[in-house]
């Protein structure tokens, strides 16, 4: 059997992407740490082990600073999330009343009737519209770059959905688990991480050695083509699958697995593949503006892993992450520096920035650094700043997006398409869920699940 990967750029990685600095400071540009927890964490790891990656990886414990300190900049003023049972059994601002109120009387909520509903609406019903409102608004920026009162529970939170559906509250859910997850055993590393009680890692010379040792790893093995700037145009169907067109050539296949984005797998696939097509195009996804600073000194005035602002503080700006405090190790050994990362757009891009092909790194940047100086109170400028524009970056899981994905499989698996969709479009956004879902549409096509 023969494999052959195809990529349209001319790096592998996706939106992993990592400056390296001559002087030895590391710089992300998409993601920036990866969760270890559950079957899809200890997914990843146990890759990270075989890759033979696991001492260079750079834990963050849940006793940091970074995993203890998060922060929501409300009514033009920092606050600090509120964390350990006195943090909850106090009135802390921005809310009105202690949290551990909302918790208790959540369990006395009964469950909702429909199928799917938005996130908002699950939170307000269930804890109340000024959790919904601050935090879980602030959470859905943070995360999905999206509005919570459009995107779906049940396909963006399915912990949450499942936890009232099996046992009628969140907190029973958490408390009692909800219903079943893959069994993924854990490798020396994931492991290592239990017993460390990670919150979440990077790797010393940034993310993108990830996908830079899969890369190598698969060359080493000889059993695999790797092509990249190997743009998709058009994919028809043949006797035997799928004949891939490609701006210089055709690649046949007699099976496809697909890790494009949804509106590019629907502009490429034949009209016979109607009403697959239409499905696709349907998944909508966000453009975020991430823009990297570098400061002199320690410049910071909390310590924490940064701040995320609710919709009804500042449309443009997501949130900044004190990248600094989290991966220390990435900053330039000489001399001290602060590093942050502030992330814009997303839902509201279009609104507050206008067409992104017009927008100019000059007006995000002063954006960007307006935001620091605003919510951080940081009056020098930076001294170093990489601006990056990711167009439609990531899919929004709008309310019903799980009935969009089971139809698709169903077309599929009527038709006896030999397709595989996997990404980030479809059944999680994270990049443990992304590299999961390769390796489930695997296992099904060898027979292994």
């Amino acid at each position: 059997m023969s494999v052959v990967v195809l990529e349209s750029s001319s790096r592998f990685g996706g939106w992993l992407w990592t400056t390296r600095r001559s002087d030895g400071a590391v710089f992300e540009h998409g993601p920036r740490g990866i969760r270890p927890a559950g079957a899809v964490g200890r997914n990843t790891l146990n890759m990270v082990d075989d890759l033979g990656l696991g001492g260079e990886i750079l834990p963050v414990t849940y006793s940091h600073v970074a995993s203890k300190s998060r922060y929501l900049y409300v009514n033009k003023q920092l606050h600090r999330m509120p964390s350990g049972i006195s943090g909850l059994l106090r009135t802390v601002p921005p809310f009105s009343r202690p949290l551990l109120l909302s918790v208790a009387t959540e369990i006395l909520v009964k469950k909702g009737k429909e199928d799917d509903e938005t996130i908002h609406s699950f939170i307000s019903r269930r804890l109340g519209k000024e959790l919904a409102d601050i935090v879980v608004d602030s959470l859905c920026r943070g995360v999905f770059a999206g509005d919570c009162r459009k995107l779906s529970v049940r396909s963006c939170f399915p912990l949450f959905y499942n936890a009232e559906q099996r046992r009628g509250s969140l907190t029973l859910g958490m408390l009692l688990g909800s219903g079943p997850s893959p069994v993924v055993p854990p490798g020396p590393l994931a492991q290592r991480s239990i017993k460390e009680s990670w919150a979440q890692w990077s790797l010393r010379r940034g993310l993108e050695s990830l996908p830079e040792s899969i890369t190598e790893y698969l060359l080493q093995s000889g059993k695999v083509q790797i092509h990249r700037d190997a743009a998709v145009t058009h994919i028809s169907p043949s006797a035997s699958g799928w004949k891939i067109h490609l701006e210089d050539g055709v690649v046949s296949a007699d099976h496809i697995i697909s890790a494009l984005p949804a509106k590019a797998l629907s502009a490429a696939l034949p009209s016979s593949c109607q009403p697959l097509v239409q499905q696709l195009q349907d998944i909508s996804s966000v453009t975020v503006a991430v823009v990297n600073l570098e400061y002199e000194g320690s410049i910071l005035p909390v310590m924490g892993f940064g701040h995320l602002l609710p919709s009804s503080e500042d449309h443009g700006v997501l949130g900044v992450v004190y990248d600094s405090v989290s991966f220390p190790q990435h900053n330039r050994p000489d001399g001290q520096s602060t590093r942050l990362t502030v992330m814009m757009g997303g839902a509201w891009f279009q609104d507050v920035f206008g067409d992104p092909d017009a927008v100019t790194e000059e007006h995000l940047l002063a954006r960007a650094t307006e935001a620091v100086q605003c919510h951080l109170g940081v009056t020098t400028a930076p001294s170093w700043s990489w601006v990056a524009l990711h167009r439609d970056c990531i899919p929004q899981y709008y309310q019903g997006h799980f009935r969009r994905v089971e139809s698709m499989c169903n077309f599929i698996k009527e038709k006896n398409l030999s397709l595989s969709l996997i990404g980030s479009s479809y059944g999680g956004v994270s990049v443990n869920d992304v590299i999961f879902s390769g390796r489930t549409a695997v296992e099904e096509l060898l027979g292994i699940s």
